[in-house]
């Protein structure tokens, strides 16, 4: 998920468009009044692509055991398989706001959903390499749907965004928790972990089919060869002048403010993707059966919408969000440590520590970007900078913890290096929750 910035209350053909300082062409704008005149339509798209933006990440982790096995990996050459997503989904970022600009949300919104049906199916082809360009294919294709969904919430539901966020964030959490329910239930009735983890890709084509008209109406207002959104500055400045120069991105970059909250999000996500990654195998190899393994992490995981819901309400009500940040930063540690003390006998307890920390700090981070930000352009340039710097130090987490496991033939070092992560994201959200803006 990217940041959110409040709900749009400028005209149909003043939308700001994909988290860019963007706004549609005229035809654009008409062909959209045409889509928002159905919107159970819209809404039942944006549920539909929100339960895929999870699945097929939290559908692996119960069955990497089975895919480590099957082709022979070790630690670390299995850790990549839930690592070259994320690596993608930070790579992969920036290119959303762009396509969207040329093709139109709706389009590249489509084309991620059928490119992720596509990354599914290639991942369980035969070769051992398709596993993981299958892995780049996925990673890219949430990348664009983290981008653009927030936007389009926001553009097609503006007097009830909130309401909408909390409607697909619901959604995302609902799509990890069913597919890590159901990973191991799927892989004994379909014959093995290829069958469990091809069957995401039915949602991903369903959710697809229903952009299809969408997508369709939307280009009918896109002339050939002209781009579907503009630069909203340029309507109100003349080009070259400061107006459109757009200095956001480099000003951000010089901000220790920026960067305390681009790590804190880097941060929250490393910890996030190593429970995706190894909860499960770190139950599994203390003696805890698969089964009972993956119904504990998809808890864990359905616990995340309780952090995510209530934390974002406490952070609006304070000055500072600092000791807020300790708060599910400590949450979290307290379940790593639990895992290192006692990893299956306290097994329920450390998920919901962990789950309930995890969705508390995923849903700060994105509040501290609307924030700490002074206007919502500079808050989309910062969801864009945590988001893509962000998945790219997540993607390490997984990589480096499963080499070290490797290494040491235990989870003991890598639990407490994760222990380590928690600390210095709660000296992350000392700075990044002070009553500051960029």
């Amino acid at each position: 998920m990217s940041g959110i910035s409040g709900p749009s209350t400028a005209p149909d053909d003043r939308l700001i468009d994909a988290e860019e300082d963007l706004v549609p062409t005229p035809p654009v704008a008409a062909a959209r009044r045409t889509l928002r005149a159905h919107p159970a339509l819209l809404l039942l798209g944006i549920v539909l692509a929100a339960l895929n933006m999870r699945a097929a990440l939290a559908g692996v982790s119960p069955l990497l055991g089975e895919i480590s096995d099957h082709f022979h990996l070790a630690a670390t050459a299995t850790s990549l398989v839930t690592t070259i997503p994320l690596v993608f989904m930070g790579v992969a970022s920036p290119l959303a706001p762009k396509l969207a600009r040329r093709f139109g949300t709706e389009a590249v919104l489509l084309a991620a959903l059928v490119l992720l049906c596509g990354g599914i199916l290639l991942r369980v082809a035969p070769p051992v390499v398709t596993l993981f360009v299958g892995g780049a294919f996925v990673g890219t294709a949430i990348a664009w749907l983290n981008v653009l969904m927030p936007g389009l919430v926001k553009r097609d539901f503006p007097d009830r965004a909130a309401a909408m966020t909390a409607v697909y964030s619901t959604a995302m959490i609902i799509g990890a928790t069913a597919s890590a329910a159901a990973a191991v239930p799927l892989e004994n009735a379909l014959g093995g972990w290829r069958g469990s983890l091809a069957s995401w890709a039915l949602l991903a084509a369903v959710a697809a089919l229903l952009w299809v008209p969408q997508a369709v109406i939307a280009r009918r207002g896109i002339r050939h060869g002209q781009p579907a959104a503009t630069p909203a500055r340029t309507t109100t400045a003349p080009v070259g002048s400061k107006a459109t120069a757009d200095p956001d991105a480099s000003r951000l970059s010089r901000t220790p403010l920026a960067w305390q909250i681009t790590l804190f999000m880097g941060s929250q996500s490393l910890v996030a993707y190593v429970v995706i990654a190894w909860l499960p195998t770190v139950f599994t190899d203390n003696g805890m059966s698969k089964s009972t393994a993956g119904l504990i992490f998809a808890y864990s995981t359905l616990l995340q919408g309780v952090g995510s819901f209530v934390v974002p309400l406490l952070a609006g009500r304070m000055r500072q969000q600092r000791m807020l940040a300790v708060g599910v930063a400590s949450l979290m540690a307290c379940g790593v440590v639990g895992l290192l003390v006692s990893p299956t006998g306290g097994a329920w307890l450390w998920a919901t520590l962990l789950g309930i920390g995890q969705g508390g700090a995923l849903g700060l981070a994105l509040t501290m970007m609307v924030l700490r930000a002074r206007d919502a352009h500079t808050a989309a340039r910062l969801s864009g900078m945590a988001q893509t710097w962000g998945y790219l130090l997540a993607a390490a987490g997984p990589l480096v913890l499963g080499a070290v496991h490797q290494v040491t033939d235990g989870w003991t070092l890598p639990l407490l290096l994760l222990l380590g992560v928690c600390v210095g994201l709660a000296a992350l959200g000392l700075g990044a929750g002070r009553n500051l803006k960029v």
